[in-house]
């Protein structure tokens, strides 16, 4: 496997979930005990890949494409991201952006095949509405974005934070 489908596999393990949908609320895992696991494995064939893609596993990616993209937009010079964090919009709303740059108002929704169902395109156009009022930029990125290294969803991500301020010195 490589790195990325490392990241891909501990970002699943470690991620929250959702009751609602899952019937669990604790992750399979956690970093510490990822970490203690591959200790003991030292010396073990890929144990480099493991451990470095440990270090880029963050708790809140709900899919594949999500850490995908995580990993394209920091690998690209982009800020880290807040993942899956309720955030308060206007009017009482609240939203659980995929990613969010709360600083700069600006969240990125990946829209997988699931969003093509009507029920669920009302629901996408009702929380642009529900950004767009609360002064936030959505970026939704879609399969076609994905391709080529991600480099569409990669502008597009960069394009709004850049409207909104950021500058690459002012990653940390």
């Amino acid at each position: 496997m490589s790195v990325e489908e490392l990241v891909v596999v501990a970002d699943h393990l470690l991620r929250i979930p959702r009751l609602e949908f899952e019937g669990r609320s604790e992750p399979y895992t956690t970093i510490h005990e990822l970490e203690v696991l591959l200790a003991r494995h030292s010396g073990t064939p890929g144990i480099v890949k493991a451990r470095e893609a440990l270090s880029l596993a963050r708790v809140g990616s709900d899919s594949p494409q999500e850490t995908k993209l995580r990993l394209a937009c920091g690998y690209a010079g982009l800020p880290a991201p807040l993942l899956n964090v309720k955030t308060p919009l206007s009017d009482g709303a609240e939203r659980t952006p995929d990613q969010s740059y709360p600083e700069f108002k600006v969240a990125t929704e990946y829209d997988g095949d699931t969003h093509n169902d009507p029920d669920q395109v009302e629901r996408d156009v009702k929380r642009a509405e529900e950004y767009q009022r609360a002064g936030w930029i959505e970026v939704r990125i879609m399969k076609r974005h994905m391709r080529n290294g991600a480099k569409d969803a990669v502008r597009k991500v960069r394009d709004a934070l850049w409207a909104r301020g950021w500058r690459p010195s002012q990653n940390p």
